[in-house]
């Protein structure tokens, strides 16, 4: 069994997913970067632009938002439509299908940048758990990362069958998301209710709201935790909000009744992530290395391209003889690995190099262990077997950022690359510049403002090579230390 605590305020909101008092997952959502897209508006067309084809769109942000006519559906009929007085083969222009004044219901598909006005269409489109419901559409729809042909074609057949079945709301396109590829009817039932509950919303509050009102705003994570991670396995649900609580068990009654029966409001007086340590959890997410209990460790890397993992013994000798040293090392790695691709929410590439076996069984051993942690994972995996090379290549599907990526920046000093220059390294950087700098310009002196570990060594170690580089091009060269300054940063000032 899992528990999922959620820790609450009004900037931030943070979910783990607890197993046998290890965090197995990590969500955080910040209130701030929330973004517009997926938002529903009931919007008022502020104006019409012929000679782009396009519409601003008042949906009460501070700039009009914008309508491109590809992106304009009315009443289920795409732009592409003829009208009857357009020539063939020409769609219909924007000028007949919008007037100023218009209300139009409009969804959020980019978010405003800079000067530029949110990006809408007014085809809309719910996401659920595993579906997506295209309400103006009678499309059924799979994802082309769903196995076969043939398999997409059987899960087309149950999702016809499904839909004819699910009256309430009537009509409506699904798009199968690539999660819904293992999904039992009844779960896709449960999806399909969900949209159809929620576009009959959204149609009520239409109908009755002025223009520019929100009517629709994909959940936040706190309701997220009902539609995504509350499942079978899950105990109970502890908020620290009773607000929030409030809110999250009105919206559960509604729309996930099951799940609501585990919903708890957390009254403790230690914060709610203190009970599982989560908070040190989160800190040891952001490290590069991860000890295990038996003295190995892990080596994290995340780059643009993959994430790799190298397993090291470290000082672990428990074991009688040192095959089953690693063996026993490789076995603690496979389920140490798998929890951390959850808290970390790594996906893409991952190229994990376990410690070299010599033994067929103790691979197949591990490769079968590794294989069982990762079926954990609600996210989508694909593990193949030992390479050539020794290594293990999977794939897990990007959902949301990395935990560290939201969490944090590169570090301004080294710019992300992990290491920065030697102090030595820059005293010779320096003098090429200055050398460089006197080709150019003719200053009365140069004046090196720089670290005070590199103005130390200039000083000197490299005395003498600063006194040539003088005499050399006819200048005095003087050294101001900054403390401030890292280690890479310098300036040379011409006087």
């Amino acid at each position: 069994m899992e528990d999922i605590l959620i820790n609450w305020t009004p900037q931030e909101t943070r979910v783990a997913v607890v197993e046998n008092g290890a965090v197995q997952e990590l969500h955080v959502e910040r209130t701030l970067e929330r973004g517009l897209v997926g938002n529903v508006y009931s919007g008022k067309v502020a104006r019409v632009l012929p000679g782009m084809q396009s519409a601003f769109i008042d949906i009460g942000l501070e700039r009009a938002a914008f309508l491109h006519v590809a992106d304009l559906h009315l009443n289920g009929a795409a732009p592409q439509a003829r009208s009857h007085h357009a020539e063939a083969g020409v769609a219909t222009p924007i000028e007949r299908l919008l007037f100023e004044g218009q209300s139009l219901t409009v969804q959020v598909i980019k978010d405003p940048i800079g000067s530029k006005g949110a990006r809408l269409s007014s085809q809309i489109s719910i996401a659920g758990r595993m579906l997506v419901f295209l309400p103006q559409d009678e499309h059924i729809g799979i994802s082309q990362k769903i196995g076969s042909p043939e398999a997409r074609e059987a899960l087309r057949a149950r999702m016809q069958a499904l839909v004819g079945k699910a009256e309430e709301g009537g009509g409506g396109g699904f798009i199968l998301r690539t999660n819904a590829e293992d999904a039992s009817d009844e779960e896709l039932a449960s999806d399909i209710a969900y949209l159809r509950k929620a576009w009959g919303r959204i149609r009520e509050k239409a109908l009755n709201s002025p223009p520019t009102t929100l009517l629709h705003q994909d959940l936040s994570l706190v309701e997220r935790v009902l539609r995504d991670l509350a499942n079978e396995r899950t105990g109970s649900i502890r908020i620290d909000s009773k607000m929030q609580f409030d809110v999250l068990h009105a919206f559960g009654e509604t729309f996930m009744p099951a799940a609501t029966a585990k919903l708890e409001h957390y009254r403790g007086e230690r914060p709610i992530f203190d009970l599982n340590n989560i908070d040190a959890e989160i800190g040891r997410a952001m490290a590069r290395r991860v000890d295990l209990k038996s003295g190995g460790y892990l080596i994290f890397d995340q780059t643009e391209a993959m994430t790799t993992i190298d397993v090291n013994t470290g000082g672990f000798v428990g074991a009688r003889n040192f095959d089953d040293t690693i063996f026993k090392t490789n076995l603690e790695a496979a389920g140490t690995i798998s929890r951390q691709l959850r808290l970390r929410n790594l996906g893409g590439i991952i190229i994990v190099d376990f410690i070299d076996m010599t033994r067929e069984e103790h691979k197949s051993a591990v490769l079968s262990e590794f294989r069982k942690q990762l079926a954990k994972d609600r996210t989508k995996v694909t593990l193949g077997g030992f390479t050539q090379l020794g290594l293990v290549e999977m794939t897990r599907k990007r959902t949301r950022e990395s935990l560290s990526r939201m969490l944090c920046e590169p570090c301004p000093t080294c710019e992300g690359r992990g290491q920065v220059k030697t102090a030595r390294t820059i005293c010779y950087d320096i003098m090429r510049e200055i050398l460089r700098e006197a080709r150019q310009f003719s200053p009365k002196e140069f004046r090196v403002v720089a670290a005070a570990n590199v103005v130390e060594m200039l000083l000197d170690e490299e005395s003498q090579h600063l006194a040539g580089l003088s005499d050399f091009i006819g200048k005095p060269i003087s050294l101001t230390a900054e403390p401030s300054n890292q280690t890479e940063h310098y300036d040379i000032v011409l006087l």
